[in-house]
This record gives C-alpha cells, structure tokens and sequence, in this order.
C-alpha cells in the first residue's frame, strides 16, 4: 500500500500503481509508530511554546514573537495533517474526493505558508537592525496582523485555483467517487500541474531574493558598526537559519521529481524511499522552528523554561501530602 507522504507531492508526475509492494506488518506498525511518536514530540514541544507566549501579554505584543508563534502553529497544524494522511494510507487505500480535497488544500495551504513566514521574519529582523529608530511606527501589531492575512491569501491562491479548475474540467459526481488522497490524483487535469510549476518558481526565487537581500544588509550593518554587534550577530546567524529553512521547505516541490526516477530505479524499495521521503520533507524540517526561537531567544527560552518547569511540578504527585498511618 502506498504511504501517504505521496498525498502531499503536488507535482508529482506519475501516478501511484496499484502494483505498488505492501508493506510487512511489521514494518507497518513500526512506521506508523515511529511517525506517530514524532507528531506526539513535536505536538508537545508546540503546545508548550504556543501556551508560554498566550501567558505573557508582552509577547503578543511583539511583532516579531507574533510571526514565531504563526509559525509554530502552521507548522503544528500541518505536521497534524501529514502525519494523519500517513496513517490514513495505512488503514484506508480510498476516502471520498470531497474529504481528501479539504485535507490536501489545508496540507498545501500550509506548506506554501512556511516560506513566506520565513520571508516576513527576515524582514522584520532587517528593520530592527538596519532601522531601529523607525521600527515601532514600521513594525506594528497591526501591520503585523495584516501581513499574516497576505501571508494567508498568497498561501491559499494555488490550491482555491486547483479547486475552481477541477470544479470546471471535472463532473459534479468525481467528488462523490472514493480516490486514494493523492494531489495528481485529485487534481488530474495537467494545466494545473504547469500552472503550479510557474506558480512555485516565482514563489521560492521572491522569498530567495528576500532572504538574500535582508541578510546582506545586516551583514553590512555589522561591519558598520553602529549598533549592538550581539544583535546584529543574532540577527545575521537568525537570517541564515531561514535560509535552510527555505531549501527544506523546497525539498517538498523538488522530491517529486527525484523520487519518480528512484522508484524506477529500485522498485523493490519504493516504501522505503517515499518514508525517507517523508520524513526529510515533513518531519526534519518541523524541528528547526522550535530550535531558532525556542532556545536561541534568551527572552522566549527564559519564560519557556519556567513553563515547561511549572507544568512538570504539576504532573508530579505532592511530596506534601501527609501520609496515611501504617
């Protein structure tokens, strides 16, 4: 059976065989643990993040805290929906066209976010280096609030254009009929294929020219000088952090086009590339979010602690209650 990992390989060119190889029992189960397991850890890690900044107000009075937690959030919600697209392929080989349409337009959705998540927190870093005089009339919680919306409207376009051209090429009934959930399977008609292709080349090279624009930048600010070389050293090290974001999160439109010819290459592995595939894709990258603010921000890492070590007291049964006589 397939895994799901493929649901999420939009530009995919080669549909899935039936004749695909199963997968032991064995190997089942201790996939669908392992991937299980790691949405569990990272669901935990995000819970508490997500818990510590909604504490303390000055937090989300913070644009730049405000874009983090958008961030982990988004990743969360798209971990949640890869990791139960996975199991989904396991226990099910076919859902209605309607369901896996709503669960590959979230996973997309999410996914075409990241990058440009990446792209507003770079920015808002190169303003409070590069302009710190400016940057409370130029970086507002309101301005904020609207990017994430533009965030929101770019990130959605490609899979609402998905939907309009199949609702147009395809019956009324396709959506009735039961499919394996995956994107070339559901959205079959080849312009959108082409149209994503365009779609993600001018994507990934705005959020590239961005990256590289605001990293440059602070690395001038640095040699100039003129402000706090710590800042700017974490600004620049933060910056380029997000660039190996950025090349993770392309990973997910350039595997597709390496995986097909591996699978022909080694057929009898075609399990087990698509699970590194998945994981390399979905899960590696996920781990990094929590990394760069989550314990590189001494402000954020300093409440997270205390909240992490607050919860674990609780969980802990009193050493004060009084004992009961022998």
């Amino acid at each position: 059976m397939n895994i799901s990992a493929a649901s999420l390989y939009e530009n995919s060119s080669l549909p899935l065989q039936n004749a695909t190889p199963r997968d032991s029992f064995s190997a089942t189960l201790t996939k669908n643990i392992v991937a299980m397991l790691v949405w569990l850890a990272l669901s935990i890690i995000n819970g508490s993040m997500v818990s510590t900044f909604f504490r303390h107000s000055f937090f989300y009075e913070d644009p730049r805290y405000i874009m983090f937690i958008y961030m982990v959030i988004n990743d969360a919600v798209q971990l949640t929906l890869v990791t139960g697209l996975y199991v989904v392929s396991y226990a099910f080989s076919k859902i209605l066209a309607s369901a896996c349409c709503l669960l590959i337009m979230m996973a997309v959705l999410t996914t075409r976010s990241t990058p440009l998540i990446l792209a507003g927190m770079a920015i808002e870093r190169y303003v409070s280096i590069c302009f710190p005089l400016h940057y409370g009339h130029m970086c507002t919680v309101q301005r904020t609030i609207w990017l994430v919306g533009v965030i929101l409207l770019l990130s959605a376009t490609p899979p609402l254009t998905d939907l309009f051209i199949t609702l147009a090429k395809e019956p009324a009934s396709f959506f009735q009929t039961s499919i394996f959930c995956d994107h070339s399977l559901l959205f079959r008609d080849r312009s959108i294929y082409y149209k994503n292709c365009a779609f993600d080349s001018v994507y990934f090279s705005s959020v590239f020219v961005v990256l590289l624009y605001t990293y440059c930048k602070i690395m001038l600010a640095a040699r100039a000088a003129s402000t706090d070389l710590v800042s700017v050293k974490k600004a620049r090290n933060t910056v380029l952090l997000h660039g190996v974001q950025l090349l993770l999160c392309m990973l997910a439109f350039v595997v597709p086009s390496m995986q097909a010819p591996l699978i022909q290459l080694f057929p009898q592995y075609s399990l087990e590339i698509r699970y590194v595939n998945f994981l390399l894709v979905y899960i590696i990258p996920r781990f990094l979010s929590p990394m760069i603010y989550g314990f590189r921000d001494e402000k954020f890492r300093k409440y997270w602690i205390k909240y992490l070590i607050h919860r674990v007291r609780r969980v802990k049964p009193s050493e004060h209650l009084p004992q009961k006589p022998k």
